[in-house]
């Protein structure tokens, strides 16, 4: 497994490798769509699960590892589509928007049954939480701009699934956005005056008012509404 990645100068700190992949081995079994209880409820106990450095070591881990089986998930429902169409999908981390805009229909949105047991609505947003909440640590002890960059990514294909995946956005997944919008604000915010440039799908979404309904997910019924470019606006411009 990969944790943190110290960056030169930067202060060490001690870490328990074994005490981490305990506590993500208990993240995997204790809380997703299998345990008992709603999904907000389950992050907030895991994100209290995962306290100090090493708990905030595995909330960057899964972060990590869901971006990453998120990208790979995408590539190999491209290669399949090539080889059995001969059409050719550019499947570019940095702008999930554009891929899924240039293949229309022809990709699933399959976040939901990534290999590894990670939920989004769970786990990342648990992890999420963590990272937020000590943005300034991070900051402090590691390269902070990966981080960065996967809860970008994550919010790309979040609020990407909800445009071009036919996903219903329900309060756990307004939840999710709007909670991975506040990480990636504390995070630029931790990093002092000249942050890393906004990625292209966010600057393309703050340039739109998309307003969304948002449903119950115990009921078919509406219970308000998302404008998710407008939320970044607010958030990372202010």
């Amino acid at each position: 497994m990969r944790w943190f990645r110290l960056g030169s100068g930067r202060r060490q700190v001690q870490h328990d490798p074994g005490r981490q992949a305990a506590l993500l081995q208990d993240a995997r079994q204790r809380f997703g769509p299998h345990a008992a209880g709603g999904f907000a409820g389950q992050a907030d106990a895991l994100a209290r699960l995962l306290d100090g450095a090493d708990g905030l070591a595995v909330a960057v881990e899964i972060i990590r590892e869901f971006a990453d089986a998120a990208h790979a998930e995408l590539l190999a429902q491209a290669a399949d589509l090539h080889q059995r169409t001969g059409y050719a999908i550019v499947v570019d981390r940095r702008d999930y928007r554009r891929s899924w805009q240039a293949a229309g229909d022809r990709l699933r949105w399959t976040l939901f049954a990534l290999p590894g047991g990670l939920f989004s609505y769970v786990h990342v947003a648990a992890a999420a939480a963590v990272i937020g909440d000590q943005a300034r640590r991070i900051v402090r002890t590691t390269d902070a701009d990966p981080v960065l960059t996967h809860v970008f990514e994550v919010l790309d294909l979040t609020v990407t699934g909800w445009e071009f995946g036919r996903v219903r956005v329900d309060t756990d997944a307004a939840a999710l956005a709007g909670r991975l919008i506040a990480t990636a604000r504390q995070l630029r915010d931790a990093m002092g005056g000249d942050p890393p440039p906004l990625p292209p799908p966010v600057r393309e979404a703050m340039r739109r008012n998309n307003t969304i309904d948002v449903y119950d997910p115990a009921a078919d019924r509406i219970t308000g509404t998302i404008d998710p470019g407008r939320q970044m606006r607010e958030s990372l411009l202010a």
